[in-house]
């Protein structure tokens, strides 16, 4: 054997060893590659999917119904008609200057604590013009109640841009307990029923 032939052998066993773990490695990092992409088109198809579909449902909700909140937290509404002489007992809510023509309904939670239930409940909307429309609900005890009364029941009510107050009016002779406690929350107006 010359020294070419060894050379040449060595360049052999040598090139080919490296040909070999070149084919080793480029195989693990296509292996690895291929691995990450999968992953990567799972996460973003996961993404993608859960955004959509939030999106989606929302958007639902946000383009059919608009809401305007009157209050914030439970409002509380005692009333006494033991110690009082007065029949009527009243809580409004202030109605800040807008258009209420562009709402359907007015919408509300309430409920009777242990002191007393009123069972039933007066709803009286005012203008300006001194036109009053009133809307019964019945049925207030110790659970929480969720009422949603069309506006179109306030039949009075002319004009809904000069709307003035939201009272809620307890009746002695229409209470189920002549002393109590309500509370009310969630007081909101609504473009859908």
């Amino acid at each position: 054997m010359t020294k070419d032939d060894i050379y040449d052998h060595l360049a052999q066993v040598y090139l080919g060893k490296r040909k070999k773990d070149d084919a080793k490695t480029k195989k693990q990092f296509n292996a690895w590659l291929l691995i990450n992409g999968l992953i990567t088109a799972i996460i973003f198809a996961s993404v993608f999917y859960g955004l959509t579909a939030f999106l989606t449902q929302h958007k639902e909700t946000l383009t059919n119904k608009v809401i305007y909140s009157l209050n914030q937290g439970p409002m509380r509404f005692a009333y006494d008609f033991k110690s009082s002489a007065n029949p009527v007992e009243t809580f409004s809510v202030s109605i800040p200057a807008m258009d209420l023509g562009r709402y359907q309904s007015l919408e509300f939670s309430i409920r009777g604590k242990e002191e007393g239930v009123p069972g039933i409940v007066k709803v009286v909307i005012n203008n300006r013009y001194n036109e009053s429309a009133y809307y019964y609900i019945q049925g207030v005890n110790l659970e929480w109640n969720q009422y949603q009364i069309p506006l179109a029941e306030f039949t009075q009510i002319t004009d809904w841009t000069t709307v003035t107050d939201i009272s809620f009016v307890l009746e002695s002779w229409n209470v189920d307990n002549p002393k109590g406690l309500v509370l009310i929350d969630n007081l909101n107006l609504a473009t859908t029923n």
